[in-house]
């Protein structure tokens, strides 16, 4: 991987994921507001009901990529690692029910981010050993974004893996808002991972702002306990 571990540490402070489905308006639009408001990386998910499908799936995914890289922005895709390779894609991220990831680091190459969605400290474990950048751990809170959702957690596990001792960088992910991301950060994550708190916001760019606030509130705080 060309960035180093703090570099993607810095990437995964504000993650937006989103696809044609997460949104009330034209998602091209969304993601310019959002990249406004500061997001730091921006990962595709075209899936749920009425997700577009072959080339016109394609077309969006270059159209929003180029978004991203005109602002500096990586963009990563959920899931279709064909797609990822085809778009030279910054990275793509997995689920337990995917390739693993240590197939997709084969295919990727190692200058690509490689992120897996994990529910247990077993599941992290594997994840690390298989050669993941980085790990989402969620369903956080409750969600209604994602329909095949495991049970709800809370920041536990990121507690348990943080006084394990494990550095991988973390995002938490599911039902994450600008009112409760600072339990996430404060449990041990580097960023959160958000999707209808941007995606389906009336004001994307202020609630982007919102949410880079609050977070940049709370690693104040944490600094000045250290």
């Amino acid at each position: 991987m060309s960035r180093s571990i703090e570099d993607l540490r810095a990437c995964l402070k504000l993650y937006l994921v989103m696809g044609s489905t997460n949104c009330q308006g034209d998602p091209l639009i969304v993601l310019d507001e959002a990249i406004q408001g500061g997001i730091t990386l921006f990962q595709f998910r075209e899936k749920g009901e009425g997700a577009l499908v072959g080339d016109a799936k394609e077309q969006l995914a270059r159209q929003l990529q180029a978004r991203c890289q005109a602002h500096g922005v990586p963009f990563i895709v959920n899931d279709d690692v064909e797609l990822a390779i085809r778009m030279e894609a910054d990275g793509v991220h997995i689920g337990q029910d995917d390739e693993p990831a240590d197939q997709v680091r084969q295919r990727l190459g190692a200058h690509r981010i490689v992120g897996v969605s994990a529910h247990s400290m077993a599941e992290v474990e594997r994840a690390i050993s298989d050669g993941a950048d980085y790990v989402g751990i969620g369903p956080i809170y409750p969600t209604a974004t994602k329909k095949d959702a495991k049970a709800v957690q809370g920041t536990r596990l990121i507690q348990e893996l943080r006084e394990q001792g494990l550095t991988i960088p973390l995002v938490g992910i599911g039902g994450i808002t600008a009112e409760n991301a600072s339990d996430v950060i404060l449990a041990g994550a580097d960023g959160i991972a958000v999707v209808s708190a941007i995606s389906m916001s009336t004001q994307v760019k202020q609630s982007t702002e919102r949410l880079i606030f609050e977070l940049g509130r709370y690693r104040g705080a944490m600094k000045e306990d250290t």
